[in-house]
């Protein structure tokens, strides 16, 4: 989770608000910790798992307190993720998922597994050019 953050910091593109991409990838799955992390593999059409993040969403904001101004934060920027309409939500999509091909490396690395599918459903998604160029380093290391 805190990795793509990490990554948000290192973009180098004044064309993007990096401050706002931190904080999307600091919230794009804050759902999860109630909701579990529900994958395609799971069986979940993507309207009920979102509908299922939207609720656990509106959960930790009322616990947070209808008049936290913190709280309507970090659900307007989750929804803003989920949209995918900015370009620093296109951006954390796309972290989202070099994220998740270097994890898929790891886990290929430590539990001598192969794990493909991670790498061939993602590969056409990488149009930022330094996302791009971290994608192709995980593939360059993962072929070592």
């Amino acid at each position: 989770m805190h990795r793509m953050s990490i990554m948000a910091l290192l973009l180098d593109d004044s064309s993007i608000d990096k401050t706002r991409c931190v904080k999307l990838a600091i919230v794009h799955d804050l759902a999860e910790c109630l909701v579990g992390d529900i994958t395609p593999y799971d069986g979940v059409s993507k309207e009920d798992k979102h509908q299922m993040e939207k609720q656990a969403m509106e959960k930790l904001v009322e616990t947070l307190g209808q008049d936290n101004q913190g709280g309507r934060e970090i659900y307007e920027l989750w929804n803003e993720y989920e949209d995918n309409r900015t370009s620093e939500a296109q951006v954390v999509h796309q972290l989202d998922k070099c994220e998740m091909i270097q994890q898929a490396m790891e886990y290929e690395k430590s539990d001598n597994t192969q794990l493909d599918q991670f790498f061939d459903t993602t590969s056409h998604l990488f149009t930022h050019p330094q996302i791009k160029s971290w994608a192709d380093e995980i593939q360059n290391r993962r072929k070592k």
